[in-house]
């Protein structure tokens, strides 16, 4: 994960060196990137909270809706893994899926689908809170959100590049440096060099997450038994509810709603599932060879 943000960090420096050559000023670029840094660094996961249509429960109005063993079981797992307790959100979809948000475990919040609670037994939802808590703990939520930034911002240069072409070539008409169609292309090439090494670092940290959930639980079995139950009720899920969330937040989730129509390994935000359960069966020997 570490080398993988390294050369998206190198990526997004030529993509900055590309602009300020071309003219735009180089406060002009930091100001700009601040200002929507800020934007999505503040206000991504409640934007990812209402396109999921999710809402927020307490735990007094947990015991209303007879949501208490979700509660306690991230109450328990809080503890074992010494974290805050995250708020909580439910997702009323019948795809069974699950994801966390949130810059910090301060401000971090776990949401599942009411399709999960009804598929998965206790132990395996313990499975997939404990995927989800890891992901909390390991602050890789905010490390997507800071790594997949800079790849937004070259999207928008080649989207709307009559926009910032505007200024280039009337200010600088003496300068030697490189055309807005430059920029354009180099903006291309960043955006698509920073989507595979996304799509890495999204399977990463699935990995990490796994292992996480197996460590907190000591039940990686659970866990493997979640992801086939999940895997299986996929395909019974209406397109239209795949295709609602399947987003840029579909990296987030414990499971890819369109996990079967990735055409290679190479672009899915998630490992194979194979893959997955083949690391989970060894994390179990390896837990029973310890006791």
């Amino acid at each position: 994960m570490m080398l993988t943000a390294f050369l998206l960090g190198l990526v997004y420096v030529v993509l900055i060196a590309v602009l300020v050559a071309a003219g735009v000023g180089a406060i002009t670029v930091a100001v700009i990137a601040c200002l929507l840094f800020l934007v999505q660094y503040f206000t991504s996961d409640k934007l990812a909270l209402a396109s999921m249509g999710a809402h927020e429960v307490t735990a007094d109005r947990a015991a209303e809706l007879g949501l208490q063993p979700l509660f306690a079981a991230i109450e328990r797992l809080c503890i074992q893994s010494d974290l805050p307790m995250p708020r909580v959100a439910i997702a009323d979809t019948p795809m069974p899926n699950a994801f966390a948000v949130g810059r910090s475990p301060a401000t971090a919040t776990v949401c599942v689908t009411t399709g999960l609670l009804r598929l998965l037994e206790p132990a395996e939802l313990e499975g997939v809170l404990g995927h989800e808590l890891t992901h909390v703990q390991n602050r890789d939520v905010m490390i997507m959100t800071i790594a997949s930034f800079f790849a937004s911002i070259a999207a928008f240069i080649v989207q709307t590049g009559f926009f910032f072409g505007g200024g280039f070539g009337r200010d600088q008409r003496n300068d030697n440096g490189p055309s807005f169609a430059v920029v354009v292309v180099v903006a291309g090439v960043v955006y698509i060099i920073s989507f595979l090494l996304l799509q890495a670092l999204s399977r990463y940290r699935e990995f990490a997450a796994d292992r996480g959930s197996a460590i907190i639980t000591g039940r990686p079995s659970a866990l493997s038994s979640a992801l086939l139950k999940i895997s299986g009720r996929m395909d019974q899920i209406p397109q239209r509810d795949l295709r609602a969330a399947s987003s840029e937040l579909a990296a987030f989730y414990i499971f890819p709603p369109k996990a079967k129509a990735s055409v290679a390994a190479l672009f899915a935000t998630h490992p194979p599932l194979e893959a997955r359960l083949e690391a989970l069966a060894k994390l179990e020997a390896q837990l029973q060879g310890s006791r």
